[in-house]
C-alpha cells in the first residue's frame, strides 16, 4: 500500500507532466494527438499521457500510472494509456538514471527524421552542451513492442534520439531537462536546415577539440 506522501509526490508530479505537456503544444513542438511524457517514480511507477486527450488542455487526471510490466492503474476506465508506453518501459528498464522522457513530433526535427541529413551538434556551443551525442533510430511501426527495444537501443549512448519517420525522444533526470532537450534539439534541427540551405558553404563548424572539451565540462568524458 502506498504512503500518504506516496500518493502526494505521485499527484504532484502528474500535474507537471500535464503542465509540459501542455507546454509542448503552445511551443508548436507537437500536435494536439501527438506526443508523449512521462516520469519514473522511486517506487517504479511510471506516470505517463493518455492517448486521444487535447494537449492543449490536458489535466492531472489524464495521466495514467502503469509498471515496468505495462500493467494499468488507472482508476478512469474511460482513459487509454499511450500506445508509446513500451517505448517509455524500455528506456527506463535499460538507463535507471532516467528519470523523464518527452516523446513529441515538432516540425524542424520531423521532417530531418524523414531525410539523410543529420541534426548538427556542432553549429552552437549549446546544442552540444545540452544535447550531447544525438542518436538515431531506424523505423518501426510506432507503439510497437520492436521499435520500443530499437529507441532504448539508441538511448544507451544519447540522451537525445531521433526515430526515422517518426519524430524525437528526449530523457532527463526530470521533467525539465528532458522538455529542455526537446526545445534545444529543434532549435537544431532549425539550424541545420539553415546551414543547409541559405547558409550553405559559409558554416563555421565547432572542431573536434572543441565539442571535446564542452563534453569534458559536461562531465561526459
Amino acid at each position: 500500500m502506498q504512503s500518504a506522501k506516496s500518493n502526494e509526490n505521485i499527484e504532484k508530479l502528474k500535474s507537471e507532466i500535464a503542465y509540459f505537456m501542455r507546454r509542448l503544444y503552445r511551443q508548436f513542438l507537437t500536435t494536439t494527438s501527438g506526443g508523449n511524457i512521462s516520469a519514473i517514480t522511486d517506487e517504479k511507477t511510471i506516470l505517463i499521457t493518455a492517448s486521444a486527450t487535447d494537449k492543449a488542455r490536458i489535466k492531472a487526471s489524464e495521466i495514467i500510472a502503469i509498471d515496468l510490466n505495462g500493467n494499468t492503474f488507472s482508476q478512469n476506465k474511460t482513459l487509454q494509456v499511450s500506445i508509446e508506453k513500451w517505448m517509455h518501459i524500455e528506456i527506463y528498464k535499460n538507463r535507471p538514471d532516467v528519470k523523464a522522457i518527452v516523446h513529441a513530433h515538432p516540425l524542424n526535427a520531423s521532417a530531418l527524421s524523414a531525410s539523410s541529413i543529420k541534426i548538427r551538434d556542432n553549429l552552437i556551443a549549446e546544442t552540444r552542451a545540452v544535447l550531447g551525442k544525438i542518436t538515431y533510430a531506424e523505423y518501426n511501426l510506432m507503439g510497437s513492442v520492436e521499435l520500443a527495444k530499437i529507441v532504448a537501443k539508441s538511448a544507451l549512448n544519447s540522451d537525445c534520439i531521433v526515430m526515422q519517420n517518426h519524430g524525437i525522444i528526449a530523457l532527463g533526470k526530470n521533467l525539465l531537462q528532458a522538455f529542455d532537450r526537446i526545445e534545444v534539439l529543434e532549435a537544431a534541427a532549425k539550424m541545420t536546415i539553415l546551414h543547409e540551405g541559405v547558409l550553405k558553404g559559409s558554416t563555421l563548424s565547432l572542431s573536434d577539440e572543441q565539442i571535446l572539451e564542452l563534453d569534458r565540462m559536461m562531465g561526459r568524458k
